[in-house]
Order: C-alpha cells, then structure tokens, then sequence
C-alpha cells in the first residue's frame, strides 16, 4: 500500500465522520493495537495445532471508533436509543506479517527428497488492511462509560481491503524446478505459473471479533480482541495448488489474531 493512498483514506474517512457528525452527533475514539497473529495457510496442514503454531507472526494497527451515546460537541449524551446505546463503529489500519514453514506430519517421519523439498521451502506474507466494523455490546455503553473498573464485551462484523506482498523461496535453489520445487507446487493453478508465486496483490477480507473493554479511566479504556479474518483469495500465503486436481486444497487463506489495545476518548 502506497503512502498516498492511505493519506487519502484518511482525509476521506475524516470528512465523511466531519460530517456525519455535524447532522447527527458523535463522539470520537482512538486507540492502538497489537498482538500474536496465527495465519492460516496451504504450508504445513490446515486445522492442525503443531503448523498453527509454528506459523505465527505479528500485527499493529490504528483505530478509530464513532461513539454514538455521547456527543462532544455539548458534552452530553445524545437520545436515548437502543442503537446508541449497544452499537459503535470501528474504523482500522492495521498490518501483520508472518514467516511460513511447512510444518506437521508432511515433513515427519521416514526421509524423502519430497519432504526435504518441503522443509527448504519458507514463505513471507506482509498484509496492510484497510476497513470498519460494527461493535455490539450487550451491555449498556452508557453505564460501561460512566463506571470506572467495569467490563463491556462485545462482538463484531465488518469487511475490509486488503493489500498484501508475499514471498516464496527454498534454500535449495530458485524454486520452479523438479529439483528444488515439491512436484504438487509445479502444476499451473489460477493464471500462474505454478501453484506458488511471489507478488504483491489486493484481496477483499471478512472481519469477525469477540472481545472486551476495561474501563481503566473516564477517557481511557483497555481492549482484548480475539479476530478471525476470511480473505477471498487463497494466494495471500503466496501458496495455492492447483484446486482442480488437488481436492484437498478448498480453503481460502484466513488468520487467527489476538490483540490488546488502548483507546482513548477524545473530547
């Protein structure tokens, strides 16, 4: 993702809540996240716990809330309604990167030259997201607001654009080869080469989270996120065998991310 188009983001974002604000009355939040991210890929074997763990990177990000139970421009709280009172909604740029290695029962057991192949193979994928969410809280946010060391769970919906860089790469030489390249990753698969490939690409996403606020201060909060991202390509991990002769390769990529956050109520 290019400077410039995140600086635009940014001004449109802002114009538009600027507005928003103007006709309807909001408040703002802003705050910070970070955390343990497990991405879930076409390396090693999917849903096993030796492979999610191995392949564990990072993510960072800036988000943005719009507070609809209290307005900053009279210091007051706006109308009473169940949507003000249960509903906020997130703005995010965030970005996480990972470390890929085959891991599990693929590379286990009896040596081969296959499994060999597989075990020099390491991928990269770097993913800068762009979106918003939908918080429900069940609790009343009004109350949550107003009472310090209290709790306020919520769970959430939203999409975001994603752009992502992503890496293959095998310490036993330039990967297209039969030498160096496991004869599955060979095959042509959806317009490329092989059923690898190092590229920079953009991709669509379905966010989904469950977490909880701690109110640490009257302006100040603390988060925990748990989040499960869905993008709608399986090339985000730079792996995608060809789909068509490879059944077992049905999944699009997704990743697993838990993250504490600070948020700060502007006034």
């Amino acid at each position: 993702m290019t400077p410039k188009s995140i600086i635009a983001f940014c001004i449109l974002f802002f114009g538009y809540s600027n507005l928003v604000q103007a006709q309807f009355g909001f408040s703002h939040e802003i705050g910070v996240i970070a955390g343990p991210v497990a991405f879930q890929s076409d390396y090693g074997k999917r849903h096993d716990l030796t492979t999610n763990a191995g392949n564990t990177g990072y993510g960072i990000g800036l988000i943005h809330y719009l507070n609809f139970s209290y307005t900053a421009e009279c210091n007051c709280y706006t109308p009473e309604t169940y949507f003000n009172d249960h509903f906020k909604l997130r703005s995010e740029l965030s970005y996480n990167v990972t470390d890929l290695d085959h891991i599990g029962e693929w590379v286990e057991g009896k040596p081969s030259f296959g499994k060999e192949q597989l075990k020099a193979m390491d991928g990269n994928t770097a993913v800068t997201n762009i979106g918003m969410q939908l918080e429900f809280f069940p609790w009343s946010i009004r109350k949550f607001s107003s009472t310090i060391g209290s709790w306020a769970p919520f769970i959430s919906l939203g999409g975001q654009f994603s752009f992502y860089n992503t890496e293959a790469t095998s310490t036993m030489g330039a990967l297209g080869t039969p030498l160096t390249t496991f004869p599955k990753y060979l095959t042509p698969s959806e317009g490329r080469a092989y059923g690898f490939s190092t590229e920079t690409g953009s991709v669509w996403s379905v966010v989904s989270s469950v977490g909880t606020r701690y109110k640490l201060s009257p302006l100040s909060d603390l988060m925990v996120d748990l989040r499960l991202q869905y993008y709608f390509s399986d090339w985000v991990d730079g792996l995608n065998p060809n789909p068509d002769i490879y059944k077992e390769n049905k999944a699009n990529d997704y990743l697993v991310w838990l993250n504490v956050g600070y948020i700060y109520y502007l006034q």
